[in-house]
């Protein structure tokens, strides 16, 4: 059990924590082996009392290292308490110092006051994340750049919106621009515009997010000197109803030979190009709709100057199924995995309101915790108080040495199961564990809670449990309700360890903006079975696609499409759904 723990443990926080004790233990050593040394010993005879002097100085002598040391540590502590011994460095000085361009994903010059969570997340996290390729860091520089030239309130942007409004393209566009429709809960929304941007990378164009549903205020803007929402008077006033049967989808349009595939870009006049067209990408996709995977379609997709997309979906495992996309996404992200990692981080900072929340939760809750472990509960069934679910969490929890298991007391004996105290050290120096539950119901929290009131842990742990909110439902577009969910997956994203409901979009995010790779908790067949095993790690951090398509666009046949390219694979919490792995 403990061994599992330790594995569990925040990676690479032990070492540097030990390597300061050396550090610290060895500046003590120099201080005792020079008053080890004696007294100064005079050339000549002094008066008795010089004596007493040499005592006073090696008395001195010991004493202000202590001093210094502990002024040091008082003096040099920052205003928002560090808790990542990863991400905090020791400089020459001494002084602490932390990445906060997070490895230059994040461009610097933005106002701090502003967007307090653009730079202070680092400090709260454990673990430092993944590195940024070079490649990467320069490609969002460049994406920043296109967005500064062609965005709102350009000239560009002007002529492209007149563009658009004539039902014309133009033969060469100056810029083209992606519109990511935001609907759906909010872990719907992150994926969606996360996918929206590295498909706009890919294809020099230009993200602009719809800012109904609270994606204008639960975030700051990501691009330094311009915006990534959409303004109001966009000439297509009905976008955010694009649907399926809308005559302007890819999907229609190739069905009723509107465009072609078998015209190259060349032979096409710039009147035989649509202004705009709608990608539908959402559950109910056609096969026409999911050809937009495929290398011909996009290189017929590249002369439309504004495409709008909907999807409630993370679809960037399907942009390896494109061979062009296929080699720019390998230098991108040479781990790829870790694709949704670096996006989110670099897109999604929360406004201060909620970063508040964030922080006071942490700090209150969380920061004196030895190890954190946060549990994702989604209810899908009817039973929203399910027993079955509950004994879900506590085998995979105790299942995988994630949460201590529960002393059983004999009849006639206390809840310790000997009628004594816990045999372990009463006190602080008590291993503590913070357990971090987000659901919209209370009702597991509580039951989990009194489990480790009730009874003590086998390893004489301190077991918290804690859950910020309950909502009870969901309430989509309620700006408080959206600010708490933010807030919780932020939360869940500081723990050490995570477990996950499956085909949660909420924990999805979590677990990318921590770098975590979750624990999963299979759905069971039916709402009164409990799934056995009842939990399964995951095969990367990346989240799952949940509508891809199943089709080889080489071979131009039905395929699965999980076994097409290494870098995707099926996801275990949905069988036909992919997911971004680490080739082996």
């Amino acid at each position: 059990m403990r061994q599992r723990e330790a594995k569990l443990g925040v990676d690479g926080a032990a070492a540097p924590w030990k390597e300061q004790q050396r550090s610290g233990a060895g500046r003590w050593l120099d201080a005792e082996a020079a008053a080890a040394m004696g007294p100064f010993t005079p050339r000549t005879k002094r008066a008795p009392y010089c004596s007493v002097i040499n005592v006073v100085l090696a008395a001195f002598m010991l004493t202000v290292p202590a001093m210094v040391i502990l002024l040091g540590v008082r003096t040099s502590a920052p205003a928002v308490q560090i808790t990542s011994a990863d991400a905090v460095r020791r400089g020459v000085s001494g002084e602490r110092s932390y990445d906060r361009l997070l490895g230059g994903l994040l461009a610097d010059g933005f106002d701090e006051r502003s967007c307090r969570s653009r730079y202070q997340s680092v400090l709260y996290r454990r673990r430092p994340g993944r590195q940024p390729s070079a490649y990467l860091v320069s490609k969002l520089r460049q994406q920043e750049a296109l967005q500064r030239r062609c965005g709102p309130g350009t000239v560009a942007y002007s002529n492209a919106l007149e563009q658009l409004k004539s039902g014309k393209s133009a033969a060469s566009p100056e810029c083209k621009y992606v519109v990511s429709i935001s609907y759906r809960g909010l872990g719907n929304r992150i994926l969606a515009a996360a996918s929206a941007f590295l498909y706009s990378v890919l294809t020099d164009r230009v993200v602009l997010i719809d800012p109904s549903n609270e994606m204008g205020e639960l975030f700051c803007e990501p691009f330094p000197g311009t915006t990534w929402l959409l303004p109001p008077g966009f000439p297509l006033a009905s976008y955010t109803n694009f649907s399926v049967s809308t005559a302007e989808s890819y999907g229609n349009m190739l069905r009723n030979k509107v465009i072609r595939t078998d015209v190259s870009a060349g032979a096409a006049g710039a009147g035989d190009v649509p202004a705009f067209a709608y990608v539908h990408l959402d559950h109910d996709a056609t096969e026409q709709d999911n050809l937009f995977f495929c290398d011909e379609d996009q290189r017929l997709l590249g002369n439309i100057p504004w495409l709008v997309m909907r999807t409630d979906s993370y679809f960037v495992p399907g942009l390896f199924l494109d061979t062009r996309f296929r080699d720019e996404l390998a230098r991108m992200f040479p781990e790829p995995d870790a694709a949704f990692h670096h996006v989110v981080r670099y897109l999604f900072h929360p406004n201060n309101h909620v970063w508040g929340l964030v922080t006071r939760y942490h700090d209150a809750y969380l920061a004196g915790a030895a190890h954190r472990v946060g549990i994702q509960v989604r209810v899908f069934g009817s039973q929203p108080n399910s027993p079955e679910l509950l004994e879900q969490i506590t085998r995979c929890t105790q299942k995988e040495g994630l949460l201590p298991e529960l002393l059983v007391p004999a009849a006639g004996e206390d809840g310790d199961g000997d009628g004594d105290p816990v045999v372990a050290a009463a006190g602080p120096s008590r291993k503590t564990k913070a357990v971090l539950v987000t659901s919209l119901k209370s009702w597991y929290y509580e039951r989990l809670k009194g489990m480790y009131w009730e009874r003590a842990a086998t390893t004489g742990e301190v077991v918290g449990v804690h859950q910020p909110s309950h909502e009870e439902f969901q309430r989509f577009g309620a700006r408080s309700h959206d600010a708490k969910a933010l807030a919780e997956m932020h939360l869940l994203s500081l723990t050490d360890a995570l477990v996950t409901t499956a085909w949660s979009t909420f924990g999805y995010v979590a677990q990318g903006l921590g770098g975590l790779r979750p624990w999963v908790m299979y759905r069971p067949e039916n709402d009164t079975h409990v799934p056995d095993p009842p939990c399964g790690r995951d095969v990367s951090m990346d989240p799952c696609f949940h509508a891809p398509p199943f089709y080889d666009c080489r071979l131009k046949r039905g395929a699965d499409t999980g076994k097409i390219v290494p870098q995707v694979r099926h996801c275990i919490d949905m069988s036909w759904g992919l997911k971004i792995v680490r080739p082996s």
